[in-house]
């Protein structure tokens, strides 16, 4: 699982300038995981709240929550309408589906926002103004402007490219995944939060901080066997979980200090991701479940320090 560390630069740009990449290795993973001790309970432990899912895409629910569940926190409390909250609740019986105390949020996946209800609206608004780190995807991308938090946006090519259209840079999705290392830097620094642009070479970079030199890490996964329906789904909660169970030290940090924490937690969030699923593979198909499914196996050798 070991990847050697190197840093390239990106191509000048007229809009941007040169970014330094670095590869995000096992030991770097390794640094976010938070491992219970004596003292921790269930609230201690991290709560992630869920707002995810719709009656068209009732999966995306369950399997960010699966994910989160299978990736180390106290709690999920979960949010959405009637048949995704049957479906979470079938798969996961210990997911609590009433509103409470959390210490990050997962917004968005399984979302369209074009046909988002008033209900769902409440629900994300709560979120959003919750005061709490946030994880947002997909259907919920559009709400990235009112976020004055930490927050992590998490988008694939396409719906990067109309993350940024809406912000006046005209781009479509084949010119993004032409260059993601650029057109990542500038959703960073057009939003003003971290974003994680997904793909087989994941990137992931802090907004440009005037002095300091902008955070910016990729992650290569070893297969492709991951592009599959609801991978990105289950990415979600992975990274949901990693935040939940930090959140206390990122509420420590300055705002530099935090976007470079949320980096290395996003990073590693898209490194037990892709990890999960080469081993959940075994150089074969997988379905997405198949890689929540593999996240503790994962998780417990970056925890434990062992190498292969």
């Amino acid at each position: 699982m070991t990847t050697d560390a190197h840093d390239t630069e990106t191509p000048d740009t007229p809009e941007t300038p040169g970014t330094p990449w670095r590869d995000w290795t096992e030991l770097d993973a390794a640094e976010c995981i938070v491992v219970p001790g004596a003292s921790d309970d269930k609230y201690s432990r991290g709560v992630l709240g869920v707002v995810t899912g719709s009656a068209e895409f009732p999966g995306a629910a369950v399997l960010g929550v699966e994910a989160a569940v299978r990736t180390g926190l106290g709690m999920v409390r979960y949010l959405g309408p009637g048949r995704p909250s049957r479906l979470v609740l079938q798969a996961r019986p210990e997911v609590v589906t009433m509103s409470g105390r959390v210490q990050a949020w997962l917004v968005g996946s399984g979302m369209d926002a074009a046909q988002r209800s008033a209900e769902t609206a409440i629900l994300l608004d709560h979120a959003l103004d919750d005061g709490v780190p946030l994880v947002v995807d997909a259907g919920a991308l559009d709400l990235s402007g009112r976020i004055d938090g930490p927050a992590v946006l998490t988008p694939h090519a396409g719906e990067l490219a109309t993350l940024l259209s809406a912000r006046g840079t005209e781009v479509d999705r084949a010119t993004v995944a032409a260059h993601p290392e650029h057109w990542a830097a500038v959703a960073a620094d057009a939003t003003g939060h971290v974003v994680l642009l997904k793909g087989r070479l994941t990137h992931v970079c802090a907004p440009a901080r005037e002095g300091t030199e902008r955070v910016a890490v990729r992650i290569e996964a070893p297969s492709s066997w991951a592009a599959t329906a609801g991978s990105g789904d289950v990415l979600g909660g992975i990274v949901g979980a990693l935040v939940a169970t930090n959140a206390s030290a990122l509420q420590q940090l300055d705002e530099t200090a935090a976007a470079e924490r949320l980096v290395a937690l996003a990073a590693t969030g898209a490194y037990v991701h892709a990890w999960a699923a080469e081993r959940a593979s075994d150089k074969g198909p997988i379905a997405a479940l198949d890689i929540a499914h593999a996240v503790p196996r994962v998780i417990a050798r970056l925890a434990s320090g062992t190498r292969d």
